[in-house]
């Protein structure tokens, strides 16, 4: 199943919109997720990092699991950007149905 988004299509005919539901085709789904993939590696290293900061700069106890689920916490709300790709993909895809 590949993924989708709906947007809102405003008439002159309704004052309600009619949802219009953009898919995204496996080649372009398979395109955000692996350029996605490769920034992820990155990103948790880059997390890793921050963390260990963290936790050098707060003097607190440099326990391994402390620093892997901080590292997590952060990647956690950074990686949530590939959904955003993939719904920025979605939304030029229908902006241009529009045009």
């Amino acid at each position: 199943m590949t993924f989708s988004k709906s947007f809102p299509k405003t008439t002159d005919k309704s004052v309600y919109p009619r949802w219009v539901e953009i898919f995204l085709t496996e080649e372009e789904e398979k395109l955000v997720d692996e350029n996605t993939r490769h920034e992820h590696a990155k990103l948790m290293n880059e997390c890793i990092e921050d963390a260990k900061d963290v936790v050098k700069d707060k003097n607190l106890k440099k326990f391994q699991t402390n620093v892997i689920q901080m590292a997590i916490a952060l990647f956690e709300k950074r990686a949530s950007h590939v959904v955003w790709k993939k719904e920025a993909l979605c939304k030029d895809k229908f902006d241009k149905l529009q045009k």
